[in-house]
Order: structure tokens, then sequence, then C-alpha cells
């Protein structure tokens, strides 16, 4: 393989110096750009504007704070963020990167205060944007009392000319990357200078990197995957990257598709969510303007790979141009820095199908196309590709450290010159998960990663995870937290008496819940129980709930010294044999095919979903309900957008609308972060108003959300709120089933506010106005 274009960097031993010897090179070459809200493009940096802008914030990191302290970076997901982060690295600081905290969730703000307990950081930078919310989050922090707050975007250019290189070589600390911890107890991974630029150079060899690569990025840059295998990859490979934020896609996922389609991007990584996503969001109309013919590299990674998902993906893009042998399945941690193992280029992905009962006893029993194996007794498995040059997989039986034969399932371990340090002040988790060994010969050290899997013919396949980690959406959970949380929501739940584990709906990770009643609690409402449960864990933890089962007290396996043993309990769940007292689930689906929400010990139907099918709103198309509203008496308004949010908010969650009371709080029906932004992109585009997502996870029920929208209506001037002036509403019995009105003989008072909201109005409005009063 041709690497000549990278030979002149091999040996830098820092990404200061990677940088610096680009931006002398080459310093007009765009390295990357920004689209403002996933579709203007904003601000671009070169390799010489991110060389300058990161010396002017290293020189005053340089003035005012000492050499190895840590800096926390609290910064939306965008170009800001990279010059802070190079700008740390040239100032000789750790970078502790963090996402912005939401003030709605406790969840949010414990994790971001653990994580300043953890690292003591010397300074806070942040951006102009950010400022208010930042002080208002960390103002109450007596830690941070004497922290400076900096606005990098704020800091004299000037400054640049008085940076000096330190004595930063590849074994300095270059970031701190925080896991998902347990409550109050992130983990932050310990990465070098030199275990960045090694994963940087095993990511640009495999994937055969180049500058002729354009990529587009919607990954958050606080994370491993956005920052290591997009961002940083500008600098190693010199690719040129386009970027956009996490929620501009998840608003409307057509956005990151557009952006690959009008830079003919050839690479771009995603969960596999993510394509999911796009296939159920993006409709056949947006998809005529698309061309991913350039498309030659789909990174999936970062939870679980699905065939399903892939092939829907690639049959529903084929044709903009798409092929299946573009998805590229990777395997990566941040405790292994990123990259793990990958598959090559222009290779369909690898499918081994396994039967279940020798994977439940670990053993690798593959079924052939010819089998008679029944399809709910085996189970697939993508490959995650083989191992780049430079590192090596062994699966290692997790009990014996013993390694495993061919044939069996165990605990994939890892060693390579990437391998992260260890954990930040945590000597003794650090022994245990980076320094293993093996029993039999002491070969050593590897990194532990807690997952498991086989290789065959040298590639990997994970199959599982021995850790209790819930991972839904790309995102991981720590089921301790839920459990407290659910233990915490309803005084018949009994102390310590609860599980939390994921289970596999429709190809999808969906969250259950397992948890004791108290004896005393003989006439139990599953259903405020269940309500209480999901409000909680919407609220605490923005997930939505599939299932809870409600057990009597001794049913939850546990270990001879009382720690849960969530595995057996979801085996137990799956078998159906766990001493249940009520029960829910929130499709109507149950394993025997039967359709039931709220059932009783005794399996009695206390209420019945509607239909499989998806409920529809009882306004026909949403987007003519803004004149729906404006056309009807105002008496008869907040009933008809009470009964629209309804529809919306059971087509989200797949219930009937009739199950949803317009009194009860949002943040008690189960809507996770996804669902919220799917209803506000809904709202927003139907009604044409501006919703915050919080809306939807907080209090506020559907009646009072319906009057808030309607005070918002009235107040915004367009030319549909025009027609009311125009047109005379007709009586209901009048009307019947016809929604026109009249032109009516406009007042004095009428023509004044006529007069004025006109003038308020653009060219196209008018016009548009126009139109309507002559259809």
């Amino acid at each position: 393989m041709n690497n000549s274009h990278l030979d002149p960097f091999l040996e830098a031993s820092t990404f200061v110096e990677l940088l610096h010897r680009r931006a002398h090179q080459h310093p007009e070459r765009e390295a990357y750009t920004f689209l403002i809200d996933g579709e203007v493009e904003g601000d671009r940096l070169t390799y010489s504007d991110l060389d300058r802008r990161s010396r002017a914030i290293g020189a005053w990191l340089q003035q005012h704070v000492e050499f190895g302290s840590r800096a926390l970076l609290v910064y939306p997901s965008d170009l800001e963020f990279i010059t802070a982060f190079f700008g740390c690295l040239y100032g000789g600081v750790i970078a502790v990167p963090t996402y912005p905290p939401q003030t709605r969730t406790r969840r949010s703000l414990e994790k971001v205060q653990a994580i300043i307990r953890d690292v003591q950081p010397a300074v806070i930078l942040t951006t102009s944007s950010l400022l208010s919310l930042v002080e208002s989050v960390f103002v109450q922090a007596q830690e941070l009392q004497a922290v400076p707050l900096v606005t990098t975007d704020t800091i004299n250019p000037i400054l640049a000319e008085r940076w000096h290189d330190l004595a930063v070589d590849s074994d300095t600390l270059a970031f701190l990357q925080y896991t998902s911890g347990s409550t109050g107890m992130p983990k932050g991974v310990m990465v070098t200078h030199g275990n960045l630029l090694h994963n940087a150079a095993l990511i640009s060899q495999h994937f055969e990197l180049s500058p002729e690569i354009r990529g587009v990025s919607w990954l958050p840059l606080y994370h491993d995957m956005g920052l290591i295998g997009m961002a940083l990859q500008t600098i190693y490979a010199s690719i040129k990257i386009t970027i956009m934020s996490p929620a501009a896609f998840l608003q409307r996922p057509i956005r990151w598709l557009q952006a690959i389609s009008r830079t003919r991007a050839t690479a771009s990584a995603a969960p596999n969510f993510a394509y999911d996503l796009c296939v159920r969001k993006i409709t056949p109309e947006q998809k005529a303007e698309l061309d991913l013919s350039n498309w030659t590299t789909a990174f999936n990674g970062a939870e679980s790979i699905r065939q399903e998902t892939m092939e829907r993906f690639a049959e529903a893009f084929a044709p903009c141009g798409f092929r299946l042998e573009a998805f590229t399945p990777c395997y990566g941690l941040a405790e292994a820095t990123l990259f793990v193992s990958g598959a090559r280029k222009a290779a369909l992905p690898t499918v081994r199908t396994l039967q279940t009962t020798a994977l439940a006893q670990n053993q690798v029993v593959v079924t052939g196309s010819n089998s008679t194996t029944e399809p709910e007794k085996s189970q697939t498995f993508v490959g995650s590709g083989h191992a780049p040059a430079g590192l090596k997989i062994m699966i290692v039986n997790p009990e014996t450290c013993i390694q495993c034969l061919p044939d069996e399932i165990g605990e994939i371990w890892v060693s390579s010159p990437s391998i992260a340090q260890g954990y930040w002040q945590r000597a003794e988790e650090t022994q245990q998960t980076f320094r293993a060994r093996l029993a039999s010969t002491g070969e050593g050290p590897f990194l532990r990663t807690g997952d498991l899997g086989f290789l065959q013919d040298g590639e990997l396949f994970v199959t599982g995870r021995i850790k209790d980690l819930i991972l839904i959406r790309g995102r991981n959970h720590y089921p301790q937290d839920i459990e407290l949380t659910v233990e915490e929501s309803h005084p018949a739940l009994r102390p310590s008496g609860g599980i939390a584990f994921s289970i596999d709906v429709l190809g999808e990770e969906r969250l259950v819940i397992v948890h004791e009643v108290e004896r005393q609690f003989r006439n139990l409402d599953v259903e405020e129980v269940v309500g209480a449960i999901r409000q909680a864990v919407a609220r605490q933890h923005e997930l939505q709930v599939y299932a809870v089962a409600l057990v009597k007290v001794g049913s939850i396996p546990k270990t001879s010294s009382g720690k849960p043993r969530r595995n057996a309990c979801r085996e137990k769940y799956l078998a159906r044999v766990l001493d249940m007292v009520g029960e829910w689930t929130l499709s109507a689906e149950e394993s025997e095919g039967e359709t039931s929400s709220f059932e009783t010990s005794e399996h009695g139907k206390q209420e019945e979903l509607s239909p499989e099918q998806e409920p529809q709103t009882v306004v026909g198309n949403g987007r003519r309900m803004r004149e729906e509203l404006l056309l009807v008496e105002p008496a008869e308004r907040q009933r008809l957008l009470e009964e629209y949010i309804r529809g919306r908010i059971a087509r989200v969650l797949k219930l009937s609308p009739s199950l949803l009371d317009v009194q009860r709080p949002f943040n008690s029906l189960g809507l996770d972060s996804l669902a919220a932004l799917e209803l506000k992109n809904w709202i927003e585009e139907e009604l044409q108003v501006q919703v915050p997502i919080t809306a939807f996870l907080q209090e506020p029920g559907i009646a009072q959300f319906a009057a808030q929208l309607l005070e918002q209506l009235a107040q915004t001037p367009s030319s549909q709120s025009m027609l009311p002036l125009l047109i005379e509403p007709q009586s209901a019995s009048e009307r019947g089933n016809d929604r026109n009105g009249t032109i009516s003989e406009i007042s004095p008072q009428k023509a004044e506010q006529l007069l004025t909201q006109l003038d308020q109005l653009s060219d196209e409005e008018i016009t548009a106005l126009l139109d309507q009063l002559s259809s």
C-alpha cells in the first residue's frame, strides 16, 4: 500500500508537531467546514487558521495555567471545540472534553459535576454562546468558585506570536476521555500523544485514507468516534471534513445524506441506529434529490451492528447510488483510544449465523444456508473486520484467563501501543482492566474490553457484553443508575429489589424493568406504578421503558453476596418464568403474539391497545393543521389542537390515541430525547412555530402545551394568521364538512388590524395569502 503522502509525518511525536507541519506546508488547504443547522455553510478552518488560533489559546494557557493541569472543555460540537482541543495540546494542558450539561435532568448535571470533582480543573474553557448556560450550571459548585471561566473565541489572536514550544512528547497525557459511568463515578481514560498518533495511523493505513478523501460527520466531537475517528484524521491523513451538530442530524436525518450528496463525500460514520433512522424518516421525494454514488466507506460502529439495518439501508438508497459493500463495520472503545478492528473497503459485510443453544454455552456453531435450524433458534452476527497491523486481538476465558479454543466465545483482549494508560486516579481498576495477562503463559499486558466475541478466519465477531452496560441508540446506561431511579419512583417498590436490562425487539435494544413489590401492597394499581416508573426513567435518563414486570419478593435472582444477577433475571424474563404480580409492555406484541397492555397476576386484561397498525392523527394532513385551527371557532381550537398533539405522540409511541390522557405530564409518557426531537420537528414544520425540545421532557401535559401553542400562534403574524380577518367562519351547523368560509365585510377595527399585519408580511407570504383566498 502506498503511504507516501504520510511519510513526512510518521516520525512526529505529537499532534502539535503534526499540525504545525501541515500549516507550514499547506497553509491555505481547507481542513474543516461547519454546517449551520446542518445545511448552510458557516465557519471554515484552514491548517493555517487552526494552527494560529490553537497557538493563541495555547499561549494564554501557558501564561495562566501550570503545565499538566486539566482544562474542562464545555462546547457545542462545532469548530470552536476543535480549536480549544488543539489549544490545550499546544499549551501543555490536559484537555477534558464534556458535553454542555442539560439543566432539565439531574443525571446530566451530576455527571458533569462528578467529572469536575475527579479532575479538579484549573480552568474551564467554553464559547461565548454557552457562557450564560455554563455560569448558571456551575455557579453553585463550591470547588469552582476560584476556577477561571474563559471564552476561547474572545482570546486575542495576537497571542499566537507569544506561544513557545514545550517539552511535550509521545508519553505526555493529551486528554481524558470520560466514559459513561455509574452515578457520581464516571471514569477518565488517560490518552497520551503517542496513543493518539498510533491509533490515528492505524485508522489511516487500515482504511487507506488519503488527501483525496472527503468526509461528513455529525458525530459528537467530545466522543472518541467523532473526535479521533473523523476530526483528527483531517490532520493526520490530510482529508477534508464537513461537520454538523448531532442535533441537526437527529432533527432531520436527511441533512446528513444531503451533505454527503452535496460535497460528494467518500467517507462518513455513524452508529447502527442512525442508518435505521434514515430509512424510517427520509421520504421518497427527498431521496430523489440524493447522489450517494461517491460514498464508498460507510463506517458502522459504536453499538451492535445489524445485518437487517445494512440491508434495509442499502435497498432504500440503492436508487441514490449507495451500494451494500460501502458498509464498513468496525469495533473500538475509548480504552483502546478508539480503533481495534474494521472491515476492508469494497467488501460485503461478513455474516455468521450461530445456533442459540450453543451460543448460550459460549460455543460457536455456525448454521449454513441449508440448515434445518429454526430461525428463532439461531442468531446472526456481523463481523467487525480484522485487526490492523500493530494490534493484537485474543479471545480469552474471562474467568480462567486462558486463551479460548477457536470455536469458543470469550472476552475480547487487546494489545497495542494504542491502548490508553489507564483510568485517571483509579489505580486498582487500571490494574484490573489494562494490565491483564494470560494465566497459562504470562503473556501481556492486555486490555480487557468487557465484550464477548470470537475470531473466525481472523475476523472479529462481537456477540455481547460481560458487563451489564445497557446500550441504547449509541448511548451507554448503567443499570444501577436506572434501578435506583425506579426504586425511588413509587412506595410499592421494594428497596434494592429491582433489575434493569435490555432486550432485542425487532432489531432494536429496548429497556426492561423487573422489580419486586412490597408484600403489604395487596391491591396493586399496576397502571399507577408503571406510570411512576416510566415518568421517573424518562425524566432522569431520557429513556423510554419498553416493559415492566412487577414480581413477588424473592423473585429477583442474586448472588450469594446479595448482588443482582442481571443476566439470569433477563433469561427468566424472556422465558416467562418470573413470579409476576403485574406486567406492562409498550408494544402490542408479546412473545406469544398476544395483544395486551396492563395485566394482573391472573392475566386479566385491564386495558387493550389498538391494533398493531400505526395510529393516525384525527385531523388528517398535519400540514393543514394551522389552517384548520384558524378557520374554526376559537372555542373549538383547543380541542382540535389537543387531538392533533395526542395523535402525533401516539404515532411516536405506537399507541392508540385513546390511551393518552391530555392532562398527563409529558415526562410520564416515556418519551426519550429522540422521540422528543421527532415531535419537535413535526410540530415546527406543520404549525410553523418554534418549540424547545425540553417541552416534551418536562411536566406540562397535552392540554397545557396546546394552550401555550395557541398563544404562540396568536402572536405570530403570517399569511395563515390573516385568514380569520378575511374569512368569516361559519357555524358548525352551516359548515358541515366544508371548511371554506366566505369573504367578509371588513370593519374599521379589522381593517386597521389587517393593515398592521400586512406590513409585517414578506412578498412571498402575501402571494401565498392571495393564493389561499382565491382557492
